[in-house]
Parts: structure tokens; C-alpha cells; sequence
């Protein structure tokens, strides 16, 4: 019989902490965010320390503690990528050994021209971009042409931005859901993404409206071990988007901001379920790792370290707690791309054992192994479960 009748997975999304060895085959140099963001004045987060974040092999800063109070280890990512669904997938089970498509030099005219068919509108752009840029940059020509502005990046996206006063939020949807079909096979990208905005020129200002439309996962993951047992599988974020929905009982999504999605994990502490609430903080990722902003991302951190105090001090005595990542994005390091390194594994709880360095393993997987093995699920994947070494 399992000690734990609840687990919590929060994924600080691109919370790296060092380059992994074949870091140059993704275009990665020197780098490590949790190093650089550590730096920062702005940076505090005494209640990741005492579990032993510093205490991890290799994070290469911080002051590690003399008696952690929670086991910990650094997961080297086993696909062939370094994208959000990439890292979550495999968080959950999956290793995708081939990399998801991107599009550098932007998406093929052939591929264009069927789209703007499927459409029925003109299509901009078409280059990867920033995402503020290029509403600023496009804007005034989405609005004159009617067209849809469509842009990439170093991920396996294909973005669609449109004016909310020019194309309502459901219709923009539907575009997405449109180009989704379309986008399968060689031109499978990890999503699809509705970027509305608002505004006046040159004032546009991205909304919360943002929807994900993912691949259906490849393989089989630990919500769907969990589902096949009765038992909850909880969303906050975009989860539900990075599965395609698939075996998530209940989605809760996040309105404003990190702060916003630790309220309603809060929240669902309060609940009596079985199984697992699976939380993604993405503002780490899109709000300053992208844009190179280091004291932003240590604030983020600070603060997200405080709401940490208030989740341990509500954790019931059969509740376990997981913090990890899905990549990095090192604000430290040149360009704006996410970078390819290890990740952190925090785990906390009353019957998790206290100060057990777990060392270094070779994929994300463990997480979703050990997760199905504490509630006795089956689970068919490269990783292997860690409830042996963790549990008192």
C-alpha cells in the first residue's frame, strides 16, 4: 500500500541548471540559468534551498545546506529536443527520439499557399520573430489586409496572431484547429498557438486568450496510467494544451500570471482527490528567459519561492511534492532560444526521506515512472522509478 495519496508536480518551465554534454548539437555554448538568475540581487528562494537545490551535482552555484530536508537530483533530457512538449512529454514518459520540426527560415510556400486556401484569408510574415515585435512590426498590415500574422521561432511552433477586433478569439481558434490538421506528418510541429492581441498602434498588447493546440502524444504517459486506475489527473496551466487534453480529468487555466496559477494549486490542496495535480509556470519561461531579462527571472523566483512556504505548510501527510523543469533558457546566454540542459527534481514530503541525493539520471522519465509507481499504475517507459530510494 502506497504512503501518498496525492502528488504535486510544479514545472518551473526553462528552470535549467547547467549545459548538458551535447549542448553544441542544439546550438547551446556555455550555459546555465539557474547560475545566472542566482546572480541576481533580486534572487531569494531559502525554501528550494533547504530541500537542496544547491545541493545538486553540478548546479555550479548557490550555498548548499548541511541537512536538506528533501531528495534531489538532476535529469539530463533523453530527446532529441529542447521544447516545451518535448521536456513534458517526457516528464510524463515519453522520449521522443526524433526532434519535432522547426522552421528557420520559415514555414515552405507550398505549405503557405494551402493554408491561406484552408483560411480564406492572406497570410504575413511567416519568419520566426518575437512575439511583441512582430505585432508591432505586422499590426497595421493585419488590420488593412485582414490577413493573419503568422510567425515561428527556435521551437517547434507554428504561431497565428490576430487583432481581437478583427478576428474574435473562437474564430482564431478555429484557424488553429484548421492549420492542426493540416500539420501532421513531415510538418508535425509541437504546436500550434493562437497569439490574439489588442490595441492601437504601435500599443499592441498580447492577452491571456493565448490557446495551445499539441500533438497528440506519441506514446503512452503517467495521466493516462493514472486514468486507466480512476484516479485524478489535475491540470493548471497549459498541461492540458501539451497533452491535447488526453487523460486530464480537470483543467484549470492560468489567467495572469505564476502568481495566478500557485493561487489555484493552492486551491486544489484544499480538494480530497487521489492522484495527481500537474502544474506549469510557464511566466519563467515566456516572460524572461525568452527576453533575456535576469533580474525579471530571479523576481519571479523570489516569489515564487514564498508561495512554495505557503504550499509545504498546507502539504498533508500523505502528499508528495515534485519541482522540476522541461528545458532551459538561460537568460544569461546570447540570442533569445531555449537552451539544452539538465533540470532540477525536488522532491518533499512527510514520508519523503530527507537529505538523499539522488546523483544524475539520464532521462526526464523518471518523474512519470516514479509517479505511476506510487500509485501502483503501469507505466511502459525509459525511466525508472525512484519511490525506493524516497520513501522512508
Amino acid at each position: 500500500m502506497s504512503k501518498f495519496k496525492r502528488a504535486f508536480i510544479i514545472v518551473l518551465d526553462s528552470y535549467g541548471i547547467g549545459r548538458e554534454p551535447d549542448a553544441p548539437d542544439f546550438g547551446d555554448d556555455v550555459c546555465n540559468t539557474l547560475k545566472s538568475i542566482a546572480a541576481s540581487p533580486k534572487y531569494d528562494t531559502p525554501n528550494m534551498r533547504k530541500i537542496g537545490l544547491f545541493n545538486i551535482d553540478g548546479v555550479g552555484c548557490g550555498t548548499p545546506v548541511d541537512a536538506p530536508i528533501g531528495s534531489f537530483a538532476r535529469l539530463r533530457e533523453l530527446s532529441r529536443g529542447k521544447d516545451t512538449t518535448t521536456g513534458h512529454w517526457e516528464i510524463a514518459g515519453i522520449v521522443s527520439e526524433r526532434p519535432m520540426p522547426t522552421y528557420p527560415n520559415g514555414f515552405p510556400a507550398d505549405l503557405i499557399a494551402r493554408l491561406e486556401e484552408a483560411f480564406g484569408r492572406k497570410i504575413l510574415c511567416n519568419k520566426p520573430y518575437s512575439g511583441t515585435q512582430v505585432i508591432k512590426d505586422y499590426g497595421r498590415e493585419q488590420k488593412e489586409t485582414g490577413g493573419l500574422i503568422v510567425y515561428t521561432s527556435a521551437d517547434s511552433v507554428f504561431q497565428i496572431a490576430a487583432h481581437e477586433n478583427d478576428v474574435p478569439v473562437e474564430q482564431l481558434y478555429d484557424y488553429c484547429r484548421t492549420a492542426r490538421k493540416i500539420l501532421q506528418g513531415e510538418h508535425g510541429v509541437g504546436r500550434v498557438i493562437a497569439r490574439p492581441y489588442t490595441g492601437e498602434y504601435p500599443n499592441y498588447t498580447r492577452t491571456p486568450r493565448r490557446h495551445d493546440f499539441s500533438l497528440d502524444p506519441t506514446g503512452d504517459t503517467m495521466m493516462d496510467a493514472l486514468q486507466r486506475k480512476g484516479l485524478a489527473t489535475i491540470g493548471v496551466g497549459k498541461i492540458s494544451d501539451i497533452f491535447a487534453g488526453r487523460s486530464i480529468s480537470r483543467s484549470l487555466g492560468i489567467n495572469k500570471d505564476n502568481v495566478d496559477g500557485m493561487e489555484k494549486t493552492l486551491r486544489v490542496m484544499d480538494e480530497d482527490f487521489e492522484g495527481l495535480c500537474f502544474v506549469n509556470l510557464v511566466d519563467f519561461d515566456m516572460q524572461y528567459g525568452h527576453r533575456r531579462n535576469i533580474d525579471g527571472y530571479a523576481e519571479a523566483a523570489t516569489v515564487f519561492d514564498r508561495q512554495l512556504g505557503e504550499f509545504m505548510s498546507k502539504m498533508r501527510e500523505d502528499d508528495v511534492l515534485m519541482i522540476t523543469a522541461d528545458h532551459g533558457c538561460d537568460p544569461g546566454a546570447p540570442g533569445t532560444d531555449h537552451t539544452r540542459e539538465y533540470v532540477p527534481l525536488l522532491i518533499y514530503g512527510q514520508h519523503v526521506r530527507a537529505g538523499v541525493n539522488l546523483g544524475t539520471y539520464p532521462t526526464f522519465a523518471m518523474i512519470g515512472a516514479t509517479i505511476s509507481d506510487m500509485f501502483g499504475c503501469d507505466l511502459k517507459t525509459k525511466g525508472e522509478s525512484l519511490l525506493p530510494r524516497i520513501t522512508k
